[in-house]
Parts: structure tokens; sequence; C-alpha cells
């Protein structure tokens, strides 16, 4: 039988802030710049959810050359420009948070300055400060269970009584291998692909408070 859900941690980007597409923009445009040509959707889907030194290397090896030193620096720096200009929080999210009575915490491959920041242009913090976990606090990225093992661990939770909400492949295979129970914020094309992952899939942020009871 499963325990009863003592915990939920969600991801940051794509799930509680809408920062694919303008992080991937910015990233589009940076890498261009040095004459490599990637379309947006391209690029949501190579690096959805993946930490940067890997999105580094595929464009290194795109590029056929490395990128130059500070390039991580500049697009950090450009991203969080245009977040504090238009991040907007995921649709439904604030209602959803506030139907939540279970505890609940944040855990990011991103580094805690873009976490805090996302979610502090978004009006989203107070539902999580004091309770957000980076991959860069521990040096363990998704898909490694890792990140959500240490959070839970963190607020003396045990994992099985655990539910994660993730919105990328790499998320859902870390909370599956952390033996949590994992929501897929997905799409209707990628329905299967989660299910497959051993994921719940869901559309709407309204009908998350439901699915956990």
């Amino acid at each position: 039988m499963r325990r009863p859900c003592s915990l939920i941690i969600f991801d940051c980007d794509g799930v509680l802030v809408d920062s694919e597409p303008i992080g991937n923009r910015i990233l589009v445009e940076a890498i261009g710049e040095l004459g490599l040509t990637l379309s947006l959707e391209e690029a949501m889907n190579l690096f959805k959810g993946t930490k940067m030194a890997d999105c580094v290397k595929i464009l290194s090896e795109r590029l056929g050359l490395p990128l130059p030193e500070d390039f991580v620096a500049m697009l950090r720096a450009r991203t969080a420009e245009a977040f504090r200009k238009e991040l907007q929080p995921v649709a439904g999210v604030h209602a959803m948070l506030n139907r939540l009575t279970i505890p609940r915490c944040v855990a990011s491959s991103g580094p805690r300055e873009k976490i805090n920041l996302s979610l502090s242009v978004t009006a989203l913090l107070p539902y999580f400060e004091g309770r957000i976990f980076s991959s860069y606090d521990i040096g363990s990225w998704k898909p490694s269970p890792d990140l959500f093992l240490h959070a839970a661990a963190s607020l003396g939770v045990h994992p099985s009584s655990c539910a994660v909400v993730e919105d990328s492949a790499l998320g859902v295979r870390a909370g599956t291998a952390a033996g949590m129970r994992v929501f897929a914020y997905s799409t209707a094309s990628a329905r299967t692909e989660m299910e497959l992952l051993g994921a719940t899939p869901f559309f709407h942020m309204d009908e998350l408070p439901s699915l956990l009871q």
C-alpha cells in the first residue's frame, strides 16, 4: 500500500515558472552570434531539463569548436535580465499552491540564484522560502535521484511518502529512481512517453491537488 503523500517536490523551470521559451530563446540568440543556427523548437527539445555543462558540450560539438570561456556567464546574465522583464508563473500555479495543504519544496537542476530569481519575479518565493534545493548544492544532476533524495532527507520525509512534479524526461526518471510517485506536467504529444517512464501525466495545474489525494 502506498504511503500518504507527506511532501511534494516541485521542479522549477517549466513546472512553476514558464521559463523554457525565454531561456531557450536567449540561448538560440547567443549561439547564433557564434555562427550556429538553431530553431527555438529544436533548442527546447534538445535542452529541456539538461544541465548547463551538457548543453555546452552539445553546442560545442555542433559548432565544431569550444565555446568562449565567458559564454555561460554571458548567457546566464542575459537570461536573468530577460527573466526580470518577462518571466511569468505557469498558468494556474498560484491557485494550485493555495489549494495544497501538503508541505512542498523546490528541487531544481539550476543554480540557486536562478531559482531564487525565478520564484521572486513570479511572486512564488513565499511558498517555498527555506525549502529550495539546487543540484549545484550537492554536485549531482537529474536523471540521478540524488537531488530528490537530498530534499526528502533534509526535510525528514521518507522517499515513498514524496511526490515529484516534473515536466522533463530527465526529471521523471530521477523521481522514479528515487522511489517517489511522479506527476508529469505534460502535453498531449508527450503523454505516452511520460507514462512509459512511470509518471502520471496531467495537463492543467488545477488537476494536481485532486491527483495528490
